[in-house]
């Protein structure tokens, strides 16, 4: 049987090119061939693209036939710089179906038309592949529209090409303080660098940046963050969590569009107690801007009658408004230090809905009405409109009541009567002190533990506290839908050991505190010792509180609830992890500044106490500071917890979060 193939010239595609060879023997589908650069190959007869017509004297010595190979190589070479792969494809792409090469080839040359022609055909629409797709052999032109996607790509990755080569070049002169022309491509540079800081292997683009670093000389993830800080991209101190969990810092132009329209509407006084004559009045931080409930109190006969006051935001901010939408998306306020990041735009939170002093404001005030011992006879809700009188700081209040001022005596008197009561139902009134960064010249920083125990924290404690059990309870009597907030777990009380710190018993027992639940179903809550809960008084600063707010003030006004049980159920799937970010991220910016005042107190001393024994470590905490992290054991010496220590400062890195310790 005749061998078709012997001897002729073929053409396959290896390696995604074409090479031409002569086919030496033939066996069955095999083909033994001799390629031009001297390589002897089996291969499947179906590989061939194409064949010669002619064949060549196999007894020739090898090195003719490489020559004729060569020969017939430039040939093909030199006929396929005369093809217009984009004049084809302009002439065939509104086309329908595939085309041989030599039916392409017959609309390029003018000449007969033989394998070298062809062949010419096929390489260069293949080598270009742009516009046509090699299918059984057969030319299909791609579509518009995939031709457009092509040239983009290519574009892209020639330009990701000159970032590797030229980028990498750039940063190594940032790192070594060189002052090089910023290139034209910069910021696509740094934002690769910034998501690689970011996400890591998580990135989009996670192989160019890391071709980038690694050319650059960069070994250490952190070295991206010295550049980024170098070119003013970020602070010495940014808050990359903020970025990487893509948390708003600043509202759309719509938002404040629609927050200066509230601003300029008047107050609906209709149907409100007008409180304006009370002397109302606030407790807050001495940084607090945003002002959502203020107290009163008064004397009617033998009856008192305490008035807690919480800014009316849903008279404002309607459902799905763009507002609302937007409040709903961040869920709750941020406080950090050194920035404060609203829920709702700072010209409503931070000035037209905040219940500053000497100016109306709507809210939603609750009356406790008490005999003279404090004994609640009983209670009601009402919209109103109120002027603050009075807007005093914690230290201030304290001070006063040192001075025996009457209002507020009167009022400790009672929030110490309810908490006992509380106490007496199960309750742990246990607090860690609030960390305060304080931040000096030169970038100095000190910290202040606030204590949150002190008589005017506990008159404002207790009566939120207050305003939120009676909301809930009177919810649960009208059959109104809210989000109650329940504690079942039966609390393990940590017994108070003298010569103990109380910070490491307050530790304890929090770590035996179960979990709060949000639910549409009321129940205990076991902390505060209460039956039932819920959050409804910072409107201002919580998404969830405003949607209780709302089921309120409907039921006040006569009017169905705004949310059913499965709308309740849906925000709270939304708006609680958001929450929970935020409090993550609020815990760790302490955490970091409080490792950045450390590393400026190298060498020096601090008091520790061991909470934890571990397995070749103590977990400890420094009182003085708040800062939970751990040292090695010593040999020979065990500690206990509970246990007093002296540890020196080796080595802190917020960045890193790393903090090395020492025994002093």
């Amino acid at each position: 049987m005749e061998k078709k193939m012997e001897g002729k010239i073929v053409e396959f595609i290896e390696e995604g090119c074409f090479i031409c060879a002569i086919c030496i023997s033939e066996k069955k589908n095999k083909l033994h061939v001799l390629t031009l650069n001297n390589k002897e190959m089996n291969l499947s007869a179906n590989r061939i693209l194409l064949s010669s017509n002619r064949k060549i004297d196999l007894s020739k010595p090898k090195t003719e036939l490489l020559e004729i190979l060569k020969e017939e190589d430039q040939k093909r070479e030199e006929l396929k710089k005369q093809v217009d792969v984009k004049g084809l494809w302009e002439i065939l792409k509104d086309e329908e179906g595939a085309f041989s090469g030599e039916e392409i080839a017959q609309l390029v040359f003018s000449d007969e038309i033989k394998e070298a022609h062809i062949s010419a055909v096929m390489r260069a629409l293949f080598e270009d592949r742009t516009y046509f797709r090699l299918r059984n052999s057969m030319f299909l032109p791609n579509k518009e529209e995939e031709v457009e996607t092509i040239l983009r790509k290519r574009k892209e990755e020639e330009e990701k090409k000159e970032w590797i080569e030229k980028g990498s070049k750039w940063l190594r002169d940032v790192l070594e303080g060189k002052k090089e022309e910023r290139p034209p491509f910069a910021d696509n540079i740094i934002r690769l660098l910034i998501e690689l800081f970011l996400y890591g292997k998580e990135a989009k683009e996670y192989k160019v940046a890391s071709e980038i670093i690694s050319r650059a000389g960069i070994t250490d993830p952190f070295q991206i963050k010295d550049i980024l800080v170098r070119l003013g991209v970020w602070d010495e101190d940014e808050n990359i969590e903020l970025i990487r969990k893509r948390i708003p810092l600043s509202f759309s132009s719509k938002v404040i569009k629609k927050a200066e329209e509230i601003k300029k509407r008047s107050l609906p006084c209709e149907g409100r107690k007008d409180l304006r004559d009370h002397y109302i009045f606030t407790i807050d931080g001495e940084d607090t801007r945003d002002f959502d409930d203020a107290l009163s109190i008064s004397t009617e006969g033998d009856e008192i009658i305490v008035g807690i006051h919480i800014s009316d935001v849903s008279e404002w901010i309607p459902p799905s408004s763009a507002i609302d939408m937007e409040a709903r998306k961040r869920g709750v306020s941020c406080y950090l230090p050194r920035r404060q990041i609203p829920m709702l735009p700072e010209e409503l939170s931070h000035e037209f809905l905040s219940l500053r002093k000497n100016e109306d404001r709507l809210a939603i005030s609750l009356f406790v009405h008490m005999d003279r011992e404090g004994n609640i006879k009983s209670y009601n809700f009402s919209p109103s409109i109120i002027r603050v009188k009075n807007q005093l700081t914690y230290d201030m209040a304290d001070k006063m009541l040192e001075e025996s001022d009457e209002k507020l005596n009167q009022l400790y008197k009672i929030a110490l009567k309810f908490r006992r009561i509380r106490e007496e139902k199960g309750a742990l009134n246990i607090s860690l002190p609030e960390v305060k960064i304080i931040f000096g010249e030169e970038n100095r920083i000190s910290i202040k533990l606030i204590p949150q125990d002190t008589p005017s924290h506990i008159i404002v404690s207790e009566f939120m506290i207050l305003y939120n059990w009676l909301s809930a309870r009177m919810c649960i009597e009208h059959n109104i839908p809210i989000l109650f907030r329940t504690q079942e777990k039966e609390i393990e009380v940590v017994p108070f050991e003298e010569g103990h710190d109380k910070l490491f018993y307050i530790i304890q027992q929090i770590r035996r505190i179960g979990p709060t639940i949000i639910s549409t179903s009321p129940s205990q809550h076991n902390v505060l010792g209460l039956d039932a809960y819920t959050q409804v008084t910072s409107p201002l600063r919580r998404y969830l509180d405003l949607v209780v707010q709302r089921q309120i003030k409907n039921f006040l006004l006569n009017k169905k609830p705004l949310y059913s049980l499965d709308e309740l159920e849906e925000i709270k799937r939304e708006v609680e992890p958001k929450t929970k970010e935020i409090q993550a991220i609020t815990r760790n910016r302490i955490r970091y500044w409080t490792l950045k005042y450390l590393s400026q107190h190298i060498g020096e001393t601090f008091r520790a106490v061991i909470l934890d024994e571990l397995k070749k470590r103590y977990r400890i905490i420094l009182p003085d500071i708040l800062l939970i992290c751990e040292i090695g054991k010593r040999s020979g010496v065990i500690l206990s917890p509970g246990s007093e220590i002296k540890v020196r400062v080796e080595r802190s890195d917020p960045w890193r979060d790393i903090v090395e310790l020492e025994y002093a």
